[in-house]
């Protein structure tokens, strides 16, 4: 008769299999948003560089708590990518995701903002159109130049 925690038992078994399957895809996962951030990193430091060149002045950035309503000080200059103002690359070159949790502090004294690994499709997984491939964001962006809303 097999005991639980038994080498026999299949319910230990498939635990086991189940944790192996679960870090091996974890790994992978892991892998994958390295090798992401390996392509995307020069494309957003180029960003700043060529903002930089073309005379753009970067602004103090303002993130936006999760509740979605006003705007909080963050301690990042830079350039924002997107409309909505949830994106930005900072002047060190890095990637910005400008939403944050709400906090009263925050309203008072400003928010640390610290840099992500930049996607290679910004806005994926949210609404129709809302996706769009960073080099084209950045492409777009620069061609705005200073008229950017």
């Amino acid at each position: 008769m097999s005991r639980p925690g038994d080498a026999t038992d299949p319910a230990a078994e498939r635990r086991r299999q189940a944790r192996e399957n679960a870090e091996y895809h974890h790994a992978a996962a892991a892998r994958a948003a390295e090798a992401e951030a390996r392509r995307t990193a020069p494309m957003v430091a180029e960003f700043a560089a060529a903002m930089r060149a073309a005379g753009v002045e970067p602004t103090r950035l303002r993130a936006r708590p999760y509740s979605g309503s006003g705007t909080l000080r963050t301690d990042v200059e830079g350039w924002y990518v997107r409309r909505d103002h949830r994106a930005a690359v900072g002047t060190d070159g890095l990637w910005y995701v400008l939403v944050v949790a709400p906090s009263l502090r925050g309203r008072l004294t400003g928010v640390h903002v610290d840099p992500s690994d930049a996607p290679l499709q910004v806005g994926a997984g949210g609404r129709d159109g809302d996706s769009v491939a960073l080099e084209v964001l950045l492409r777009l962006r620069r061609e705005a130049g200073p008229d950017f809303p």
